[in-house]
Formats: C-alpha cells, sequence, structure tokens
C-alpha cells in the first residue's frame, strides 16, 4: 500500500483504507502572500505543510492538500493587501471553503480533523468554518466528529525562543518573512531563499491600531516587519523539531490517541 502521508498521492482506494483505519486528516490553511524580497509567495503553504506531513507520519494520519489562499494580509501582522502576488479570501469565502472541505471529509467517514492555520489571519474565518461543518455534519446525522484547530508557531519551547532572540522574542506578530520564517525556509526549500536580498528596512513600529485605509509609510516597504539577515537553517531545524515533537503531542492528547 502506498505509504505516503499526502492525501493527493494516494488514490481513491488508499484513502478510504486509511480512513477505515482511523487516520486522522490534517487540513493547513495557507495564504499567497508576500514575504519580502528574499522569500516566495508560498511560504504559508509550504511551512503547515511540512510541519503537518512530519506529524502526520508520526501518528498513522493524511495531510489533505493545503488551502493556498487565506484571509486578508493585515499591515502589522503581514505587510497588508499593496504587495503584488498577495491574494486574499474574505473571510466568509475562507470559512465556507473550510465548511466545504471538513463536510466532504466528514461524509468519507472521516472522524478527527486538524486545522493547521499556517498564516496569521486565518485563525476566525477558520474558527467559524469548523462551526458551521459541525452544524451541517451533525443535521446530517455525523455527531462524533472531532475537531483540533491550531497554529503550529505556537508549538515552540521557551528555551527554543531564548536561543533564536537573546534580546528578546518581537512576538509573532512582527516576525512576518523575519528570522523564524526565513531560517525555516533555509531548511526546508533553501532554493526558495534569497538571503542576498534580506531587506534592512525594519523593523516595523506601528502603532497599537489599524488605521484605514492604510497611511504611507506605515510598514517596511520591503514588507519584512522585523530582522531575517541572521536566518539560518539549523534555527529553522530548532524550530522544526519543536513544532514536530509538540503538535504530536498535542494531536495524541486531545483525541486520546
Amino acid at each position: 500500500m502506498n505509504d505516503s502521508a499526502l492525501m493527493a498521492e494516494l488514490s481513491w482506494p488508499e484513502f478510504a483504507e486509511k480512513v477505515r483505519q482511523g487516520a486522522t486528516v490534517f487540513l493547513p490553511l495557507g495564504a499567497t502572500e508576500q514575504h519580502g524580497p528574499h522569500m516566495a509567495l508560498g511560504v504559508d503553504v509550504i511551512l503547515p505543510t511540512s510541519v503537518c506531513e512530519r506529524v502526520a507520519r508520526n501518528i498513522g494520519g493524511v495531510v489533505a492538500p493545503a488551502v493556498p489562499y487565506g484571509y486578508k494580509s493585515q499591515p502589522r501582522s503581514g505587510g497588508g493587501e499593496s504587495f503584488p502576488g498577495t491574494i486574499s479570501l474574505d473571510a466568509h469565502t475562507l470559512s465556507l471553503v473550510v465548511r466545504d472541505v471538513i463536510r466532504g471529509l466528514g461524509h468519507d467517514g472521516v472522524r478527527r480533523v486538524v486545522v493547521a492555520c499556517g498564516h496569521f489571519e486565518n485563525m476566525w474565518p477558520a474558527i467559524e468554518g469548523i462551526d458551521l461543518a459541525l452544524r451541517e455534519l451533525r443535521r446530517d446525522g455525523i455527531t462524533d466528529m472531532q475537531i483540533l484547530r491550531l497554529e503550529y508557531w505556537d508549538f515552540v519551547r521557551r528555551e527554543t525562543l531564548d536561543r533564536l532572540f537573546p534580546e528578546g522574542f518581537p512576538g509573532t506578530e512582527l516576525e512576518h518573512a523575519s528570522l523564524l520564517e526565513t531560517s525555516f525556509m533555509l531548511l526546508l526549500r533553501p532554493d526558495l531563499v534569497d538571503m542576498g536580498k534580506v531587506p534592512s528596512d525594519g523593523p516595523a513600529r506601528v502603532p497599537a491600531y489599524d488605521r484605514y485605509p492604510q497611511p504611507s509609510g506605515f510598514i517596511p516597504a520591503s514588507g519584512v516587519l522585523a530582522r531575517a539577515e541572521r536566518a539560518a537553517s539549523e534555527k529553522g531545524q530548532w524550530l522544526l523539531d519543536d513544532h514536530v515533537e509538540l503538535v504530536t503531542q498535542a494531536v495524541r492528547q486531545g483525541f486520546e490517541l
């Protein structure tokens, strides 16, 4: 039998057999979004899919194809919508996509789903989509679906962050296209990172409010909100090790596996 953890690489009978065996299905929610001049637009798909694939292998799960578009990029966490290549969905649209995928998995017999956000702004549309999916599945007589929602970047040890940021962690929001994501990409897809193009116009110094329309100069022109010049694949490995181990523990605990 095909031992791939990626649903897209399975035939329908192979997927059906994994479902029959009780496989947990992971649904990464990504984005097509600017990640500075030094990285590709698909970072928010690559990173959560990579974490999910490794966790799925640990527990005998399957990773569904990632949703490649996310909710609207915000200036204080993703740079905003003004960058070419940042293609976003309305919150309602993303919620309905999440609903439809989970509903489809439920009708296929899947009873455990992990919704793994890889884009900061996807959290609340994902929650709405999960709620809608469960409502419709209950209507259809499927009452035993269980869902975990998580953001992979929350699963990192304090001591790892201290090693990465000896001067203090700036926060997840400001780490967009910065040291964490760049290090992670240097480990997983170095062909999509050009360290020679890492900008030096950060870090962003934004107020604790949003303004519409976004004023000029609100964020660094590069779209990089902190600093990425100290990124390294070794640091990406520290992150990957934490993410995979801690997410695996959380899924086993959450589903009582």
